[in-house]
């Protein structure tokens, strides 16, 4: 780290001017980037997955593409005209060529028991992209318009009208911005002077590099679109937290007496090497993904990673490069001390290592009670209900599509490829939970038939997700192949949650070699690591607690609950968090530990790292804490809901975890905090200052 400072010095015009034009590309190529991004979430060998493969592949519609329905209802209690069906079937079938329909004329479990409610089924051609349907909805919508009467009303409702009706999607530059300025703010508070844009620089560096980087990678591999809210995101909140540690240092530093480049390498020397673990623990975190057998998790992987590593390179050469040029400059107008020193955090420190054992039960049951929920944990998409809580003719559409007993299933149905029809639809009317079976005979190619059967319930709650592993099940035994949204979201959990013990092994071995070589102890990495299992688990609990049980959603957010977690939500949240909190957790051990090594006794080691600590987690967690809420007020309920887990579980993990369970639990520990085998490197130079059970 010192022969690194000393060359950043050296050269700190060649740096800077480097990161400036590896940053300009980088604007040019992010738009660039995100263009080429995938929307595809296949899972190749898959069932479900082949067979909705082959649907859209022979019909170029359906199998993972939820239909469009087109629901008639009678106005004041009349019945809907039966034969309006063909009308409006024609009329689709001219706004949406080649699309697969099913009319309630010639299909009668489309149409209530009382004739007041109907429902057309339209699976539209599929345009790749963000938005399959983002021709043939609109015209669908004509037609609907057209189609209402005085005495029928007609609407549009199906997942991706539902989808819509929410609003626009994510705009990353403006969540990035909204996500800088809240930064900016914080860090002004921070540090009381121009300081404070020094890590906001080194964050738009890190970003514009990465976007470079994936632009590059979007040209030899397919990545998710998803990697470009977590890339300008996480990337804001990791990058900051590196170059504020990093200034932290610096102005300490040079509060103690050390001037120019001496500032640099003292700065590096001590921050910049828990910057370094900390960042490759993130990356490493990241990259299990890719252990994963499912190619859109994987690119998340392998573009994940580069965040905490661009963000590491960022935080020791540009930073040390801006601090060498400007920092004394930067400097003004010194409205803050130069020592990173708390007193409120040293007094919470004071009383969590006085009350070390009282802190640590009382932390770990609260931690408890808010892991509680995920025993009901639900995976599949948000429901029905939920997205019709935003309002709109799509809500109220499906809503009446409910309420006329037609079945709430029929939004996302399972869809069967067969060579004989007519046994699977015998099989499954009448099937307990199966509202209705259609095999149109349009619906066919050669010897290939489709069958549509869907559940009374809708399929995303845990009843009517039964039901539609017993329509499979059922189809399966009669030579059927099942596709659908219903049966690939199955897929993906037994692919991805099967597997996932081998990704958490894979972690916890890497993570403990990484935290026990910065740290040279075998204590504190087991720690960090049950620490880490504790802050997710309740960050998990509250986010099913407020989304799919749905308290406080209405107030927060301004709809009813989702009733389930997406299904790839808990494991791209939990490789994101248990390498953020990581980061907090390397910045508090690695502290105590420089403390302890000074000849501080253990107890006032920990006070004397929570104290000079304390402000740089709880800013470093704030900001991303308001990247987070600014991504969670998109109209997207998915993201919502991946923006709420994120957003708790750094809070959670900033004070709970952080700011009481860790340091109650290292002063509780005592001298077994330092304990290390014979054999490990460096132990017998090692000597430990004699220990007090009290704090000085």
């Amino acid at each position: 780290m010192t022969t690194l400072a000393r060359l950043v010095v050296r050269h700190r015009w060649w740096v800077i001017a480097a990161w400036i034009v590896v940053a300009l590309c980088g604007a040019f190529g992010a738009s660039r980037a995100t263009s080429a991004l995938s929307y595809d979430f296949s899972l190749p060998g898959q069932s479900g997955y082949e067979t909705n493969a082959d649907i859209t592949r022979e019909f170029g519609s359906g199998g993972d593409n939820a239909p469009v329905l087109l629901v008639s209802k009678a106005v004041q209690g009349g019945s809907v005209d039966v034969e309006s069906g063909s009308r409006i079937a024609a009329a689709a079938a001219s706004a949406a060529p080649g699309a697969r329909i099913a009319s309630y004329t010639t299909h009668p479990e489309l149409i209530s028991r009382d004739r007041s409610t109907a429902v057309t089924v339209v699976y539209p051609k599929v345009v790749p992209g963000a938005d399959p349907y983002v021709t043939s909805l609109p015209a669908l919508q004509q037609v609907a318009k057209e189609s209402t009467s005085a005495t029928t009303s007609v609407a549009v409702t199906g997942v991706d009208a539902l989808n819509a009706g929410g609003g626009g999607g994510v705009n990353v530059l403006v969540e990035t911005i909204v996500g800088g300025v809240g930064a900016l703010v914080v860090l002004a508070l921070v540090f009381g002077s121009f300081l404070a844009i020094t890590p906001l620089l080194t964050a738009a560096a890190s970003i514009l590099t990465t976007f470079l980087i994936l632009w590059g990678l979007t040209s030899i591999t397919e990545v998710s679109f998803i990697v470009q809210y977590l890339l300008a995101l996480i990337g804001l909140g990791v990058a900051i937290d590196y170059a504020l540690l990093i200034v932290t240092r610096w102005r300490e530093a040079r509060g103690n007496g050390y001037d120019g480049e001496q500032a640099v390498e003292q700065t590096l020397a001590t921050a910049g090497r828990a910057v370094l673990f900390s960042g490759i623990t993130v990356a490493v975190s990241l990259a299990a993904l890719i252990a994963l057998p499912v190619p859109f998790l994987r690119s998340i992987g392998f573009t994940g990673l580069l965040i905490p590593l661009i963000s590491v390179v960022a935080a020791l050469t540009l930073v040390p490069a801006l601090l060498s040029v400007a920092g004394t400059k930067l400097e003004w107008p010194h409205r803050r001390s130069t020592s990173p020193d708390s007193r409120l955090w040293r007094r919470v420190g004071t009383v969590v290592v006085r009350h070390r054992w009282a802190s640590t039960a009382i932390a770990i049951i609260v931690l408890a009670v808010l892991a509680i929920p995920v025993a009901s944990l639900n995976l599949s998409s948000p429901t029905n209900a939920s997205l019709a809580s935003v309002g709109g003719p799509a809500g109220q559409a499906v809503d009446a599509v409910a309420d006329a007993g037609l079945g709430s299933g029929l939004t996302t149905p399972v869809e069967i490829v067969t060579d004989s029809p007519q046994s699977i639809v015998e099989a499954l009317r009448g099937q307990p939970g199966v509202a209705g079976v259609v095999a149109p005979t349009e619906w066919q190619r050669g010897s290939t038939h489709i069958v549509d059967a869907w559940t009374t319930v809708d399929s995303s709650t845990p009843e009517g997700g039964r039901a539609a592993a017993d329509i499979r099940t059922v189809a399966e035994q009669h030579g059927g192949r099942v596709g659908g949204i219903t049966a690939q979201n199955a897929d993906f959990i037994d692919a991805v949650y099967g597997n996932i013990w081998w990704v958490l092994l894979l972690i916890v071995v890497v993570t403990f070699a990484l935290l026990a070589t910065a740290l040279r102890s075998i204590v504190l990495p087991l720690k960090a690591l049950v620490l880490n299992a504790f802050s997710l688990a309740a960050a998990f609990g509250v986010t099913v607690f407020i989304w799919q049980e749905g308290h406080g959603t209405s107030l927060l957010f301004g709809q009813d609950g989702a009733g389930a977690i997406t299904i790839w939500i808990p494991v791209a949240v939990f490789a994101f968090l248990f390498g953020l909190s990581m980061d907090y957790e390397v910045f508090l051990l690695s502290r105590i530990k420089e403390e302890h090594d000074a000849g501080a006794s253990t107890d006032t080691a920990t006070i004397d790292g929570v104290a000079r600590t304390g402000r740089l987690v709880t800013s470093a967690a704030l900001i991303l804490f308001l990247a987070f809420i600014s991504l969670a007020q998109v109209p997207v309920t998915d993201v919502k809901i991946l923006a709420t887990a994120l957003a708790l579980g750094i809070i959670l993990d900033a004070t709970i975890v952080r700011g009481v369970l860790a340091p109650a639990l290292v002063a509780a520990l005592g001298p077994a905090n330092w304990w290390v085998p014979k054999w490990w490197p460096g132990r017998a130079s090692r000597q430990p200052p004699t220990e007090s059970r009290t704090a000085s």
